[in-house]
């Protein structure tokens, strides 16, 4: 889980900046249109870097800071979502779903394994903090 907590720290906090120092970037390489306020998208990007902060704060006891992961890997699902809805009402064109394969779509089986991992750790240590109540009490 440390592990794919600083690579997904690493990710969002390199493309947060990048998004912040050269906004129109992207939209040139998909040949987008251009923003009429990059201020926007450079808000996204501190977003996306705060978020790398988050995980990497995370990475050093998941089981304990699960709700950073919770709200990043909540993040990955409706960004997409997000997407599709403007998408489909014609709001943002198709190219800009390539942003979506880095920043979400890679990210949802990791985000999700790792959740089920520590729901399961989760659901077992009532059971065990209960028998070492149990056992001190009767080193007593």
């Amino acid at each position: 889980m440390k592990t794919i907590l600083r690579s997904a720290a690493i990710y969002n906090i390199l493309w947060g900046a990048f998004v912040i120092i050269f906004p129109q970037a992207y939209f040139q390489w998909a040949d987008m249109e251009t923003l009429n306020h990059p201020m926007v998208w450079q808000g996204m990007g501190m977003v996306v870097g705060v978020y790398g902060l988050g995980y990497w704060w995370a990475s050093e006891d998941p089981y304990r800071h699960w709700p950073i992961i919770a709200v990043g890997f909540l993040g990955k699902i409706l960004g997409p979502v997000g997407f599709f809805f403007n998408y489909f009402t014609g709001q943002v064109p198709f190219e800009f779903i390539y942003t979506l394969v880095t920043n979400d779509f890679i990210w949802w089986l990791p985000f999700g394994w790792m959740l089920l991992e520590i729901f399961k750790h989760n659901k077992r240590e009532p059971a065990i903090q209960t028998v070492k109540k149990q056992e001190f009490h009767e080193s007593l």
